[in-house]
């Protein structure tokens, strides 16, 4: 018992001075003495692995004050009102216009970002942000059409078209966004996702009335679980939501309508009131490391823009043309774009109608 206790007693001491080592030792990327330690960091709900966070604390010595939004425009006014100062947040393409154009942006310093080379050509240097001057990509993905394979054939849901047709009928579960609902009406009529034309925009709105007709439920996220739950027949959502649901039911199937798709990006930027952007860029770092990315994107199970980390992430995932569409595929989709005030209250207010109507 007393060689135990000595043994307890030396392994005690050396904890104590590895933990002593450790805060001597800490890496380059840890905030100076007397530096700002918290990030604050504002991101969608379940968007990334907690493990990471808990790493990234644990390797730099910052400490991470995380907290979720749900759409873009709660972030965007949050932002702006300014309660909080934000030190990295997650927009979406459009949104990134947005507030750039609203000032809320701080332009990103490459030379502060480690790892920028790690991600792919493709989807660098959008149109929503040319030169990436304000924000480089998070996560990217497609909306498409989850489908019950044992109620409908491939050619059923070949087109955006084909949900007009009475089969569908209340059979069909639809995302709750404006963009995303007028955009099947847009691309089934052969237009641009992005169009602004007030007169094809009615004419679009009311050619979706056959469309509404099929329509059981609008909703967000829980699209999957009806689906996985064989409640409904077809839904319209994210790839990596259907990926998430296909891994539940083996009936289901996933398919991008011939006439094109949205194709998304959510993005890190930081804030024009961040308060540390220094804690921004170590984390940015740390997120674009290959075995990082790989680790997110499993956790996520979406698309992740980062090549170098692209043998590393699970095969179903990289292997599966759901979340990882060859590039024929990508150049039939589309990024939204900011429509502007006054075309956004248009969308706003025709899918509203859309919804109301009886």
């Amino acid at each position: 018992m007393r060689k135990l206790l000595q043994a307890t007693g030396i392994i005690l001491v050396a904890s104590a001075l590895l933990l002593l080592m450790q805060k001597w030792l800490m890496p380059t990327a840890a905030p100076v003495a007397g530096a700002n330690n918290t990030i604050y960091f504002y991101n969608w709900g379940d968007y990334i692995d907690p493990d990471i966070l808990a790493q990234f604390e644990e390797e730099t010595g910052y400490r991470v004050v995380y907290e979720t939004f749900d759409s873009n425009e709660a972030m965007m006014t949050k932002v702006a009102q300014g309660g909080t100062p934000y030190d990295l947040i997650v927009p979406s393409e459009y949104t990134i216009e947005m507030m750039r154009d609203e000032g809320l942006l701080m332009p990103l310093d490459h030379s502060k970002i480690v790892g920028l080379e790690n991600l792919d050509p493709r989807f660098m240097d959008q149109a929503f942000d040319p030169g990436n001057e304000y924000s480089i990509p998070y996560f990217w993905g497609t909306l498409g059409i989850i489908y019950d394979t044992r109620k409908y054939s491939p050619e059923d849901v070949a087109q955006w078209r084909n949900l007009w047709e009475p089969k569908f009928k209340n059979d069909i579960l639809i995302y709750d966004g404006a963009r995303e609902s007028l955009g099947i009406g847009l691309l089934a009529n052969g237009h641009s996702l992005n169009t602004k034309d007030d007169a094809i925009l009615h004419k679009v709105a009311r050619d979706l009335t056959g469309f509404m007709a099929n329509v059981k439920g609008i909703l967000a996220d829980e699209i999957k679980m009806y689906l996985v739950q064989e409640e409904v027949g077809v839904g319209i959502t994210f790839s990596g939501e259907a990926a998430m649901a296909l891994e539940e039911n083996e009936n289901l199937a996933y398919h991008l309508p011939a006439e094109g798709s949205n194709i998304w990006f959510d993005n890190l930027a930081i804030p024009a009131s961040a308060q540390n952007p220094e804690g921004a860029y170590a984390l940015i770092n740390y997120l674009l490391e290959p075995e990082i990315a790989a680790q997110n994107a499993d956790y996520i199970w979406y698309s992740s823009p980062n090549q170098a980390a692209y043998d590393l992430i699970d095969p179903k995932a990289r292997e599966d043309e759901m979340l990882y569409p060859d590039d024929e595929e990508i150049a039939r989709l589309e990024a939204f774009q900011d429509l502007g005030q006054e075309t956004t209250i248009l969308y706003n207010d025709l899918f509203l109608e859309l919804k109301l109507a009886p």
